[in-house]
């Protein structure tokens, strides 16, 4: 058991001073191919593909067949190019540096025709000294070599022995050798999405001039002593000193609302220099500590820092500090073998219910804040409290996981290594302690980060042959597999973050693992760590196909997107399960198939004679199997929390494969690119703040397929139930319940339930199937009509029912935002549903847009 504490770092630029000046170089800049036939302006930030459409010279990178066709922008090489002024006297600066935040991928950088340094990792910062090349004006030019050259160039060149897999799965259509450069992994292809191998300069890039010293960094943690039971903090920050001689002075750390004031003596030595800070927190002022959604509020304090130092130098920074601390517990659990794996958050335990999420598009440039908020704000809507940064994308902007620390997300953080093996050369490895080194201090101040993993799947793909290495090699694969997560990205996490755990992987048996040498003979096993599971054969309805493992932090079912977004991205001759088109989107081998089966073992298949609209409803069902999928097994981890059954048991996470996609294709995903939800999942749960969450009953109604009112109901007798458990509530045979409630057989009713205090605090409502849908009696068909009115910026749609309409399903076109609930049975005349839209629009739009599906609808 290892205890972990956190605090937030949410960095606000220093002051001007007289000693510091920065001059940004975003905004228009010369893009330019490598033997001159294209060259037009484009945007900083931003990349050259998204600049190419924005002058028109290429269509949608989404349309179709375009991430074949435009396959060329990505073996091109590309230079980025730029004359500016600089708005101060340049000569009057000891120290004058270029910085890149971040840049896509590999480069050289020319100032003044004067080579000043190379880039090849896109996952850190870039400063390189000007201070003589620098001029009042100036030239710079950024040459982008191909990165799927450049990675063909590094296998290539690595010769002793190969570094598998070599290429994607053919049905990806993707490029090879991604795993040789520190890129965004996915960029070159994925089971769900594309690949566009981007080119650009994605974050911000500027001229920082400064004299005597400055402040390269800034970050801090907490330390929580139990013994004392007192908050402490230990702040970091690292100097550049120009001055040729030491620089001395005071630094005062000020938390007002918790009565913390202190002052330090500081004195700096010429050079790098890093200042450590141990500040204790006012102990008789009570802190309030940063919860998880659901289980308490997401407190935070602001911080004001202030260096004086000599020559009248003064450096400020303010923050936002958020307290809390974090565990995860691996011990032995009384009737079962193994350990467990979860997780406590300031001591109380957590499950963590929520999913996984991947870049937000294959183009960076196009993700804003405002995306990152409503796709955040919706995973809390739909009562989730966790999410996975997966290991193929990247690690996110600031803004993401500040919108986490608000909204109360805990974040699982992969560091970026995804399904293959890497080089260990020493070029790569440096390329990768200073990625890992500039994340870890960058991120480890956000209290919504609870662990640092490894690596997404490598262990597993290591131990379970996944790419059929020589066996003559596998020690080597093994050492490298030890010296590059263990030996260095291990090494520099404990050096750098004590405050939360790290393990090695995603599925792993986490101290099993690291018990067995760092891998595990088999990472699945369900009675350590976690694990990853996906079966799309077997019957999804049948919950018993389920590992009752400690902790999923995969699992999933493929859908199409709604027809209304593959619309957006298709002609008519693509609307088939057929085509060209439908075959080409799908990345996942066998996926549409895998579909159609697992739907067919309880629906019927649509049959119509109209390809499209055969297209359309077949779209339909496969999100209604999805949502029905995901939520029998969702439901069966939840269950599983509290027990023990044959050894296993005891599961506190459940996070499904995937939040959100990247582009309009079948893919795992419960929101699509417009950001519409397929399914609410029934992820509730119990706040930490009372012992017992008291309900006076819990209320059973059966439902006549063929009647809008119940044909009995059963409310149980009043009952008490403890916070954060999974308790059985009531328990009775499906024929005892039918003959009580008269003319109803398995094919003909279906069950439905909700907890209920009384007083208007009433729990969701949840469904139970008696049979297959394709075998149901009395199914009529639902004519369901809608009233719009509008109450502030939100939308209400009032919904009439004709007849009890299973997976009913809203959409409203173009228009993006988000339906307060979606995909649900219908078994009352009337329901109000709450649309809140992510633009402005007017009733009169939504009206005309408006469409409803329900299963009925298909046949």
């Amino acid at each position: 058991m290892r205890l972990c504490l956190l605090l937030l770092l949410a960095l606000c630029g220093a002051d001007p001073a007289a000693a510091a000046r920065s001059h940004s170089l975003r905004g228009s800049w010369r893009i330019r191919n490598a033997n001159g036939s294209l060259e037009l302006p484009g945007a900083v930030p931003g990349c050259v593909h998204t600049a190419l459409f924005q002058r028109n010279l290429i269509q949608d990178p989404y349309y179709r067949f375009n991430d074949l066709n435009y396959r060329w922008i990505s073996l091109d090489n590309w230079t980025y190019s730029k004359e500016f002024q600089i708005p101060f006297d340049i000569s009057k600066w000891q120290r004058v540096n270029l910085i890149f935040e971040s840049i896509d991928t590999v480069t050289e950088v020319l100032l003044n025709n004067v080579l000043i340094g190379k880039t090849k990792n896109m996952f850190r910062r870039y400063t390189f000294d000007v201070t003589h090349v620098v001029k009042a004006r100036n030239s710079i030019e950024v040459r982008f070599q191909s990165p799927v050259l450049f990675a063909a160039q590094q296998s290539r060149a690595h010769t002793l022995y190969q570094v598998p897999p070599n290429c994607p799965p053919r049905v990806q259509e993707g490029e090879c050798h991604v795993n040789f450069i520190r890129k965004e992994q996915c960029s070159f292809s994925w089971d769900w999405g594309p690949a566009f191998p981007t080119l650009g300069i994605w974050q911000d890039v500027r001229i920082e001039a400064y004299n005597i010293c400055h402040l390269n960094y800034f970050t801090f943690s907490p330390l929580y002593d139990n013994s004392t039971q007192d908050w402490n903090l230990e702040i970091e920050s690292s100097f550049d000193v120009v001055s040729s001689e030491p620089v001395s002075g005071q630094v005062t750390v000020e938390i007002p609302k918790l009565q913390t004031q202190q002052t330090y003596s500081v004195e700096l030595q010429p050079g790098e220099r890093i200042v450590k800070l141990f500040v204790k927190i006012n102990k008789t002022v009570t802190v309030e500590t940063w919860w998880p959604h659901g289980h308490g509020n997401q407190t935070g304090y602001n911080m004001r820092v202030l260096f004086k130092l000599n020559k009248d130098l003064k450096i400020k920074k303010s923050a936002k500090v958020y307290f809390r601390t974090v565990e995860l517990i691996e011990e032995p659990i009384k009737g079962s073998p193994g350990l467990s794996f979860y997780f406590k958050i300031n001591g109380f335990p957590i499950f963590l219910k929520g999913s996984n999420w991947i870049p937000a598009d294959s183009f960076q440039d196009r993700v804003t804040t405002d995306l990152l908020s409503l796709l955040l704000r919706s995973t809390v809507d739909a009562n989730m409290n966790a999410l996975r940064v997966w290991g193929g994308g990247i690690y996110e902007r600031d803004e993401f996981y500040e919108l986490c620390d608000e909204l109360g997300i805990m974040v699982w953080q992969d560091f970026m290594f995804a399904c293959a093996l890497y080089p260990t050369d020493p070029g790569f490895m440096s390329s990768v302690r200073a990625e890992v080194a500039y994340q870890i201090r960058r991120l480890k101040s956000h209290p919504s980060i609870i662990i640092w993993s490894g690596n997404n799947e490598n262990e597993a793909a290591l131990m379970m042959h996944w790419f059929d290495v020589d066996i003559k090699h596998m020690d080597t694969y093994i050492k490298d597999y030890v010296k590059l997560y263990v030996k260095n990205i291990r090494k520099i996490v404990l050096a750098e973050d004590k405050t939360r755990p790290f393990i090695t992987s995603s599925p792993t048996n986490g101290a099993e693992s690291a018990a067995e040498g760092w891998l595990s003979k088999d990472p699945y096993d369900k009675c350590f760590g976690d694990v990853h599971f996906y079966d799309y054969v077997s019957d999804c309805w049948d919950w018993s196909t389920f590992p009752k493992a400690r902790f999923v932090s995969e699992y999933g079912y493929q859908s199409w997107p709604s027809f209304s977004t593959v619309e957006k991205v298709s002609s008519k001759e693509d609307w088939s399960f057929g085509s060209r088109f439908s075959a080409h989107r799908q990345h996942h081998a066998g996926g549409n198939e895998e579909m159609l089966a697992q739907a067919q073992l309880h629906f019927r298949l649509p049959q119509h004679a109209d390809p499209a609209r055969l297209f359309r409803d077949t779209i339909y069902l496969t999100q209604v199997m999805q949502a029905q999928c995901v939520k029998v097994e969702t439901e069966f981890y939840r269950r599983s929390r509290s027990e023990i059954v044959l050894g296993e048991g005891h599961t506190m996470g459940a996070l499904y494969w995937q939040l959100n996609d990247i582009w309009q294709a079948p893919s795992w995903a419960s929101l699509v690119p417009e950001v519409v939800f397929i399914c609410r999942l029934s992820l509730g749960g119990k706040s930490r703040k009372s012992q017992w969450n008291q309900f006076s009953w819990r209320q059973v109604r059966v439902h006549s397929w063929s009647s809008l009112e119940p044909v009995c109901s059963h409310r149980t007798q009043h009952f008490v139930l403890k916070a954060g458990e999974a308790v059985l509530l009531h328990q009775e045979p499906v024929s005892e319940l039918l003959r009580r409630c008269g003319h109803c057989t398995p094919q003909s009713c279906v069950v439905s339930f909700y907890l209920s205090a009384g007083s208007g605090l009433s729990s969701s409502a949840n469904y139970h199937f008696l049979s297959s849908l394709k075998e149901a009696v009395g199914l009529q068909k639902a004519h369901i009509t809608a009233v719009i009115s509008q109450q502030n910026d939100t939308f209400v749609f009032d919904l009439k029912t004709s007849a009890v309409a299973p997976f009913v399903w809203l959409d409203v076109g173009s228009v993006p935002g988000r339906f307060s609930d979606n995909g649900f049975l219908m078994t009352e005349k009337t329901r109000t549903i709450l649309f809140y839209p992510w633009r402005p629009t007017s009733r009169s739009e939504l009206e005309r847009a408006f469409q409803v599906t329900s299963l009925t609808d298909i046949y």
